[in-house]
């Protein structure tokens, strides 16, 4: 049972003191969440108290089966703004079947990630490259960012492409209401401030840590009391300010999903795609923050902690969820021990559920679109194609492909174009596999490249290191570059391939090695091998290969030079 609940682990060694960090950490985040996830819910299209609902259930549920000590679950920028693109797309936003649809979603991934969990395929998130989900995280900065601009401005505008959003923002800039603008302005100004500038000058007035690492937090609950102010005693929403209005006061409503076969075969594809990156953006932060503490995480445990989580949201009102990297840093940071500060935070969410939300009918939702935007801009990364350009010219074709696709078609279609390309490039790369010739390095039993090196060679004897594994798509390369390099010169007498790297062949690849075994035999061409590890010998043992073989198997290349190499014929390559 400890495998599948780790909350059997960690709880047997539960004391005071990690009692005492957790609640503190779980009021830190407590108050950083409260307008954070009023405007998570808003990016998803959906009502405000959706947002809390999301936060409260699915934490309770990760701390009983998650792994991580300081992952804080819940509704994230990049999740929601993939809800409200799928969502869209089978209900109108406002409508009882756009609540629906975002229940099913979640279900429909919490049941994907479970199943994943189960079955201990977490490793198929690993077909996300890193740059990809760079090159996707900034892009979905920029369309979330651009979304709230219309709150910003207190005009109607649509859209879920870059260009649409800027087409419908232009179109109705001369609806721009100019109070709601300066309450947007002064409020996103004010936030970046408290971000960048509040901690260090609390610092500089002797403020203890801990004062000022909760002011620092409480940032967004400022902004949201004091626009809720002014909104409230200039009575605003009458001169167009738009605002959040009447949230329910109650705790988390038992909800179903819609199983109906047509909305779910809408919502699969999404659901996965949502699952794979909310899985790797969480097990990334999870993984950082275990390392800091010597700690350790099960991935496949992950996906099935995330999957209750959101099979939790949905039926608890909220939407598809996953560890979100502001609030688990802030979580971290404010020194939480174990799951269970989750689980506390859970409970001030709830209290603020009961008795909070009658507080926020004023709140302008300029003020909730300014929390998003401060919080998704950090996202943006730019430098990600500076590093990649200057690296590897196919990683930056992944990301700047991904981050024009998701801009330009949005970010279903983007996240799918980088796992695509991603997958390309990968096949493109190992289709070409570095293969070196190689000598002798003088005094020793080492070869290297003759490219690279001064090496002794034998013009009677080729040997080639293969540096990647064979399989279907690069063994015809292979036959290729030994046929275009035994035709170089009329005396080759042997050809070792050196598989020091070599961790598998596939059927087509042995198939290719037969190949170039008889072709290299009608040119009276002996083919050798070296250096082959275990679990492949294992698997050529299988074929007819080594029983045809028109050469030997050597344990080490220095073996096959000694018997190959004759001595008068060496000489000292020139690099």
């Amino acid at each position: 049972m400890h495998k599948y609940l780790p909350i059997l682990d960690w709880g047997r060694t539960y004391d005071r003191q990690a009692l005492s960090n957790d609640l503190i950490a779980a009021v830190i985040v407590t108050i950083m969440l409260i307008p954070q996830s009023l405007a998570y819910a808003l990016l998803a299209g959906l009502p405000p108290e959706a947002g809390i609902y999301a936060s409260i259930a699915p934490i309770l549920l990760y701390a009983i089966f998650g792994t991580s000590r300081a992952l804080a679950v819940g509704p994230v920028a990049v999740v929601s703004l993939l809800t409200a693109s799928a969502v869209a797309q089978v209900a109108e936003q406002g409508t009882a079947g756009y609540a629906v649809a975002a229940l099913t979603l979640a279900f429909l991934s919490g049941g994907f990630l479970v199943l994943l969990g189960v079955l201990r395929l977490g490793f198929l998130a690993n077909f996300l490259s890193h740059p990809v989900i760079a090159g996707f995280i900034t892009a979905s900065g920029i369309l979330i960012a651009t979304s709230q601009l219309k709150h910003i401005l207190g005009i109607g505008a649509g859209g879920h492409t870059l260009p649409e959003m800027l087409g419908a923002i232009f179109s109705h800039l001369d609806e721009t209401n100019w109070i709601t603008l300066l309450i947007g302005v002064t409020a996103t100004a004010f936030l970046f401030w408290v971000r960048k500038g509040l901690k260090p000058a609390l610092k500089r007035l002797g403020t203890p840590a801990l004062l000022t690492d909760i002011a620092a937090k409480a940032g967004p609950v400022a902004a949201v009391v004091v626009t809720t102010l002014a909104v409230w005693a200039f009575d605003l929403g009458a001169h167009g300010v738009r605002i959040v209005g009447e949230v329910p006061q109650s705790l988390p409503p038992f909800t179903l999903p819609g199983l109906s076969p047509d909305l779910l075969g809408k919502l699969l594809v999404p659901a996965i795609l949502i699952s794979v990156i909310g899985f790797v953006e969480s097990v990334s932060v999870a993984q950082t923050l275990a390392a800091k503490k010597r700690q350790r995480i099960d991935p496949d445990q992950e996906l099935i902690g995330l999957g209750a989580a959101n099979l939790g949201a949905a039926f608890t009102g909220g939407y598809p969820v996953t560890g979100g990297f502001a609030r688990s840093v802030v979580n971290f940071d404010a020194g939480a021990e174990t799951p269970a500060a989750g689980a506390f935070t859970a409970i001030g969410l709830a209290i603020a559920a009961v008795a909070l939300t009658p507080l926020v009918y004023f709140l302008p939702n300029a003020t909730l679109a300014a929390t998003i935007i401060v919080a998704v801009l950090s996202l943006v990364d730019f430098s990600i194609l500076k590093k990649t350009w200057g690296y590897a010219k196919s990683d930056f074709i992944a990301v700047a492909a991904t981050i024009l696709l998701t801009l330009g078609l949005g970010v279903e279609a983007g996240v799918a174009s980088g796992v695509g390309l991603s997958v390309l490039l990968h096949l493109y790369k190992t289709s070409r596999p570095h293969v070196a010739e190689v000598g002798l390095v003088p005094g020793t039993q080492h070869f290297r490249n003759i490219n690279r090196h001064k090496v002794l060679t034998d013009p009677s004897l080729v040997t080639l290191r293969v540096d990647e594994s064979l399989y279907f798509v690069n063994a015809r390369f292979l036959e290729d570059l030994i046929q275009k390099r035994v035709t170089e010169g009329c005396a080759i007498r042997n050809v070792v391939l050196m598989f020091s790297a070599v961790n598998d062949v596939d059927f087509s690849a042995l198939e290719s090695l037969e190949a170039i075994n008889h072709r290299l035999r009608d040119m009276g061409i002996g083919l050798h091998l070296s250096e082959v590890k275990g679990p492949v010998m294992d698997r050529l043992k299988l074929s007819h290969l080594l029983s045809d073989l028109n050469g030997e198997v050597f344990l080490s290349q220095y073996d096959a030079w000694q018997k190959l190499a004759p001595e008068a014929g060496r000489k000292l390559s020139a690099v």
